[in-house]
Formats: structure tokens, C-alpha cells, sequence
């Protein structure tokens, strides 16, 4: 069953005000964006990869200089990673503002009278 008229514009009208009031959110949903947190991640995941092939390579040629170098170079790769995946894509935020009324309430008001033209 397709929606109606009404209804599609009730949806895009939606989309907009989710568009308007979080962008980021919207990118993050439609995949459009990478976020920086997990840009660092990826950043991180490739320096702890390069920090081990780097300690294998010095344990092989028993050279202490370059395993020091190799190991600082894996465990700050490590870092990188783990401080932008611990907390799960939600980045802490100063003091909250006060909700105000916004779109849902207004989106609600509406719905609510559609059931009742009907």
C-alpha cells in the first residue's frame, strides 16, 4: 500500500526538520560523511599495523633502537584507537540545553489531527 499525498509530505517535511535540526546526524545515517572520530580510528588502526610489521622487522634484524621505536609506534596506534572507539559514537557534550518545543511536537499535533479528518 503507498502512501499517500499527504502523508509524503508529511515525511519529507520530516526528513527536512531532521536535516536542519542535526546534519551531522543525517550524514552519519545516510553514510554520506566520515565522522572524525572514526577517521582518527582508521588513522590509528594503520600506525599500530605499521608499529607491528616494524617490531617484526627489528626482532628479525636484532636491532633494540628500532623495536623500541616500532613498539612506541604501535602503542600510540593502540591510543588512537582506543580513545575514539570506547565511546561508542557518542562524543561527550557541555551542559545540555533546555528542550524547546520543536518540530516533533509540531509533527505529533499534526498526526493527531489526521486521524481525526478521517
Amino acid at each position: 500500500m503507498g502512501l499517500t499525498d499527504h502523508e509524503r509530505k508529511v515525511l519529507a517535511e520530516m526528513e527536512a526538520a531532521l536535516g536542519a535540526e542535526d546534519p551531522k546526524l543525517q550524514s552519519t545515517l545516510t553514510g554520506k560523511a566520515r565522522t572524525k572520530e572514526s577517521s582518527k580510528a582508521l588513522i590509528g588502526a594503520a600506525t599500530f599495523i605499521l608499529g607491528l610489521l616494524t617490531l617484526i622487522t627489528a626482532l628479525v634484524a636484532k636491532s633494540t633502537p628500532i623495536g623500541v621505536v616500532a613498539f612506541l609506534l604501535s602503542l600510540i596506534g593502540l591510543i588512537l584507537i582506543l580513545s575514539n572507539l570506547s565511546l561508542g559514537g557518542v562524543t561527550p557534550r557541555g551542559p545540555k540545553k533546555a528542550k524547546r518545543p520543536g518540530w516533533s511536537a509540531s509533527l505529533n499535533e499534526r498526526w493527531d489531527q489526521r486521524g481525526e479528518d478521517r
